[in-house]
């Protein structure tokens, strides 16, 4: 495995792979990597050349948000990537993505406007900069997303397909820890109490999936049962949103839910935001779907 740092480098190892007969497999990541980042390295693995690039991406935190305090682990990540067959981590510095005097930002449109678009405003709009940036330099590739981040799978996908971006998208499911907590690198800023006490958001998901699978379709009774219990967990609560799976657009309480329905939490428990979903019809419940 090689670490690259310059943007430069990282294009001209995917060309050069591609040259050679490969196909590129790419997971963007943010680094402090756990179980669930290795299972979309395990799914790259369809191609045989996989990157996994590590950057904290300043542009999609707001000036009140944790960046200052998000994990850097990158030695550690390195060596786990190599042990799961990573070929090139590319970990760049802040000033080779996004050059003195850069302006250009890629703007989203309704898939991006709910749920966490509405709470963490100029979020996917940063997002999707960074990661029209880091497809341009790794080209043609087959690109694997964690749906743990839902929203931010759609909103990537909305991306591709309308600037036509020569990119594959893979959207796995989420990993969950033995209990069936999603696994995320802010867990770790969990206290004992706090990560006891965030199995309320699986909770809640649960009970919700338990519901559609007995026959409740109203959106209403849906979300308040997720509701009830991330009310009695949560320091404070953003959203318990039941809406499309495909538009991430929200429905009525009133509504009938379609076959597909998402139903997405984002909640905070001391000062840590962390978020987790299923989509009624085709994930499991949570507590079901563990590691």
């Amino acid at each position: 495995m090689i670490v690259l740092h310059e943007p430069s480098e990282l294009r001209a190892a995917c060309d050069r792979a591609r040259a050679n007969g490969h196909r590129v497999g790419f997971v963007p990541t943010m680094g402090a990597l756990h179980d669930g980042h290795l299972a979309l390295v395990a799914a790259a693995r369809r191609a045989s050349f996989v990157v996994v690039s590590i950057f904290g991406n300043p542009t999609q935190f707001g000036p009140r948000e944790d960046l200052a305090r998000y994990p850097r682990t990158l030695e550690a990540d390195c060596a786990r990537c190599a042990d799961a067959g990573v070929d090139v981590v590319f970990a760049p510095p802040g000033e080779a993505m996004y050059v003195a005097g850069e302006e250009t930002r890629v703007h989203v449109g309704e898939v991006a406007t709910a749920l966490c678009g509405a709470h963490r405003p100029g979020h996917f709009e940063g997002v999707c900069t960074v990661v029209a940036k880091l497809f341009t330099l790794v080209g043609p590739s087959l690109a694997v997303f964690g749906r743990k981040d839902y929203q931010q799978f759609r909103v990537i996908e909305r991306m591709v397909r309308d600037l036509c971006l020569p990119v594959e998208l893979v959207g796995l499911s989420t990993v969950r820890e033995a209990d069936g907590l999603a696994l995320s690198s802010r867990n770790r800023y969990l206290s004992q109490d706090e990560r006891a006490r965030a199995l309320g958001l699986a909770r809640g998901l649960s009970l919700a999936v338990a519901a559609f699978e007995a026959g409740e379709r109203n959106a209403g009774r849906l979300r308040g049962l997720a509701l009830g219990e991330v009310t009695r967990v949560a320091t404070s609560v953003d959203y318990v949103t039941v809406a499309d799976a495909d538009t991430v657009v929200p429905l009525d309480d009133r509504d009938t839910i379609p076959a597909r329905t998402l139903v997405a939490v984002a909640a905070r428990l001391g000062a840590t935001r962390l978020i987790d979903n299923v989509v009624l019809g085709e994930d499991p419940a949570p507590l079901e779907a563990r590691a």
